[in-house]
């Protein structure tokens, strides 16, 4: 059994996924993740925050056995996605006088989960608290981080913000803190594209509510727990700023060789300017990766051939993504090839519909890229060039 002490008084008490590669059935883990349970025991009453996924229900049951736990008066449920409640229903059952509160989004949603019965749960509601008798949690209200449901809890008494999905990562680690902030910095930047992105503009809101606490550690539901939060709040708010980077993000994929021919040329051309490329084929990448990429990224274009008179299923399942994630993404264009006709272009613009972009003409070449199709390569590379000089980005 794993148990570490945070503060006297408060234990975590979760479960480390060293093994586990995908979440969501979408999402790549390539560096597993760990679901984090605390326990909070005042003078008087004790409370549990988060109960971890079913899959590792007994890691959590048999830290509270090997801690001498045999009563919880309060079971503090977040948010109600199952890898924050997977385990409510043994608990319940093994502490049957615990009240289970959550803000009521959370409840409804265990209950249509067939987590809890419908007689079970309290509502709370934002800024109220409950007294464990010496140590105070207070529930802040946090919708869409990044569910309708979700509250972080403050631990005033020891300066402790309990914040859910929040300001974390997938990251199993033996560390408890984020004492290695290189190695954290990219889990937790990638955490951030592909959960926490959507929700931009909720981010700098929850951002400017916590703004006024203090705070001496953040504990996350996943990754480690930051006892210097002043590293991820700072890469939080670059992350969810509106500010951009001289960058372009450039997925692309070809069938025959000639839209590669012109996404090796552009990477090139653009390179020769000053901007960074992130290239992506494909045929061989990590969804993760490409997300955390678009975070930062002033442009992106995707390259694609023409399929049976459309674009490139890949093609259009990075646009499908970009448009689902809404980074903050300012221009965009299309490069690749076809044949003898279609609606690739047509295919690929209507998939970005939630992105506020300006879209450069794209550059699409009939069968091999000829050199008129180079030349429009670099006079895209130039448009992009002054755009970015535009917004003063380097």
């Amino acid at each position: 059994m794993l148990i570490r002490e945070i503060k006297p008084g408060v234990q975590w008490v979760g479960a480390v996924d060293w093994d586990r590669r995908l979440f969501d059935a979408l999402i790549p883990l390539p560096k597993g993740t760990s679901y984090n349970s605390y326990l909070i025991r005042g003078s008087e009453k004790t409370a549990l925050i988060d109960a971890v996924d079913a899959t590792k229900a007994e890691v959590l049951l048999g830290n509270l056995q090997a801690l001498g736990i045999n009563k919880i008066d309060y079971i503090i449920c977040q948010h109600a996605e199952q890898d924050h409640s997977g385990t409510v229903e043994h608990l319940a059952a093994q502490f049957p006088d615990a009240r289970l509160l959550g803000t009521g989004k959370c409840l409804e949603l265990l209950r249509e989960f067939g987590l809890i019965p419908k007689e079970k749960g309290h509502e709370v509601k934002d800024g109220e608290s409950i007294d464990l008798g010496g140590k105070t949690l207070q529930f802040i209200h946090a919708p869409w981080v990044h569910w309708p449901d979700t509250m972080f809890t403050y631990l005033p008494e020891d300066k402790i913000l309990f914040t859910c999905d929040f300001l974390g990562s997938h990251l199993a680690t033996s560390d408890l803190y984020a004492h290695d902030e290189a190695a954290v910095y990219g889990p937790a930047k990638r955490y951030y594209a592909e959960i926490m992105m959507p929700f931009r503009q909720h981010i700098q809101k929850h951002l400017a509510k916590i703004k006024g606490l203090q705070i001496d550690i953040i504990a996350p539901s996943h990754g480690p727990l930051y006892d210097r939060p002043e590293f991820i709040l700072s890469a939080y708010r670059d992350w969810s700023s509106d500010a951009v980077k001289n960058e372009v993000v450039l997925p692309f994929v070809s069938m025959h060789g000639a839209t590669r021919i012109m996404a090796d040329y552009f990477v090139d051309a653009l390179v020769a300017r000053g901007i960074t490329v992130k290239r992506f084929d494909l045929t061989n990448y990590d969804v993760g990766e490409l997300a955390e990429a678009l975070v930062d990224a002033a442009t992106v274009v995707i390259g694609t051939p023409t399929i049976l008179a459309g674009a490139h299923p890949l093609a259009l399942y990075a646009a499908i993504l970009a448009n689902a994630l809404r980074p903050k993404t300012r221009y965009a264009s299309i490069i690749g090839s076809f044949g003898w006709g279609g609606k690739m272009l047509e295919q690929i613009t209507v998939a970005l519909p939630s992105l506020k972009l300006q879209l450069f003409d794209p550059v699409v070449a009939k069968g091999h890229p000829k050199e008129a199709d180079f030349r429009a390569l670099d006079r895209l590379a130039d448009e992009i060039l002054a755009k970015h000089r535009e917004l003063k980005i380097a």
